[in-house]
């Protein structure tokens, strides 16, 4: 049996990048809520929730990124320069949480405050481009030939900033959540006003995305059997089957609401990781099987079979190993954080 080898490299990439969304999601979101918190030792204990994973979380990234310009080079040589610009934020964001994560624990005073923004703003930043980069791409991107043949700021838009606010809202909402999970006493209750301030932002901010995309976007309506134009029209035998993936979102958001109003600890972060997967399912559904909306898909873009297979030879052998190594990280660093605990090399 030929393994499809597109498809399956397809599918890794895919989970890449969600498991990146999820898991640098409520790093990024630390960074968001960093501040709304009251006290320096607050945000001390913030960063020493993340401190063992922070920077294994953006493995995926690199995983997302490398997978697709090794197995999707057209895919990757088209989207790249339609989203210069935006990436270049984006990695600047990064650059900047980094640096300001190691060296706010060791600076003093008037550095530390400095450090304790740069934190911030990193996250903020990265955010805010990822939103743009997500926005873009929904939106589509113009090829001719194989080639873009767009302009530098096509994904900058008023679609685009309101995906970029959704994700604000969103990553806010996946750390306020884990900080539900992973802190106690003042923190936990802080922890606690977030995630229901952020989940009633992301829940209104999702509908307005939705709504906007099914406006904007008919292709991506078609795809979810509703016509906009003119008379709406509704082909349940298309949608019907659907509805289980904006039902996920409900379900994660009333988990959310329900748990965390009582002081949950875990509830709260799941029902969060529910919201995120429905999106996540729900973007596939307007877009698969392109990989390039509209204009290529994933077979079209694929690299040749043996180079996919000789990738995926040594993929099988090392992502087992990343898989293993991130879920020893999270047992060993399980359970809650005291404010008295640090963060050491």
């Amino acid at each position: 049996m030929d393994l499809d080898l597109p498809l399956i490299w397809a599918g890794l990439i895919a989970v890449a990048v969600l498991l990146y969304v999820l898991l640098d999601g409520f790093d990024l979101g630390i960074g968001i809520l960093f501040p709304f918190a009251s006290s320096p030792g607050e945000r001390d204990v913030m960063m020493n929730t993340v401190a063992p994973v922070w920077d294994g979380n953006e493995t995926w990234l690199v995983l997302g990124g490398g997978g697709l310009l090794a197995a999707f080079p057209l895919a990757y040589s088209v989207l790249m320069p339609a989203f210069y610009l935006p990436v270049l934020l984006m990695l600047a964001g990064l650059i900047v949480r980094g640096v300001a994560f190691e060296f706010r624990f060791r600076a003093r005073d008037r550095g530390r405050r400095f450090w304790t923004q740069m934190f911030a703003g990193g996250s903020i930043l990265t955010t805010w481009a990822q939103g743009l980069i997500l926005g873009g791409f929904i939106q589509g991107v113009v090829v001719r030939d194989e080639r873009f043949a767009g302009g530098q700021f096509d994904w900058f838009t008023p679609y685009t900033l309101l995906v970029s606010l959704g994700l604000l809202a969103g990553y806010a909402l996946l750390g306020a959540t884990w900080l539900m999970m992973k802190t106690k006493d003042n923190l936990h209750g802080d922890a606690k006003h977030w995630s229901l301030i952020s989940g009633a932002a992301t829940a209104v901010l999702l509908a307005a995305v939705s709504l906007a995309t099914l406006v904007i976007h008919p292709r991506v309506a078609a795809r979810w059997g509703v016509d906009l134009g003119g008379d709406v029209v509704i082909d349940w035998a298309v949608l019907a089957p659907l509805l289980v993936v904006p039902l996920l979102g409900l379900a994660g958001l009333a988990i959310i609401f329900l748990t965390a109003r009582r002081g949950s600890h875990r509830w709260p972060f799941v029902g969060a990781l529910l919201v995120f997967l429905s999106g996540y399912v729900g973007l596939a559904v307007g877009f698969a099987p392109y990989v390039v909306p509209y204009a290529l898909s994933f077979r079209q873009a694929a690299a040749p079979d043996n180079a996919l297979g000789l990738m995926l030879v040594g993929t099988v052998v090392i992502l087992p190993m990343i898989l293993a190594y991130t879920a020893w990280v999270y047992w060993v660093f399980r359970g809650k954080i005291d404010e008295d605990a640090g963060y050491h090399h």
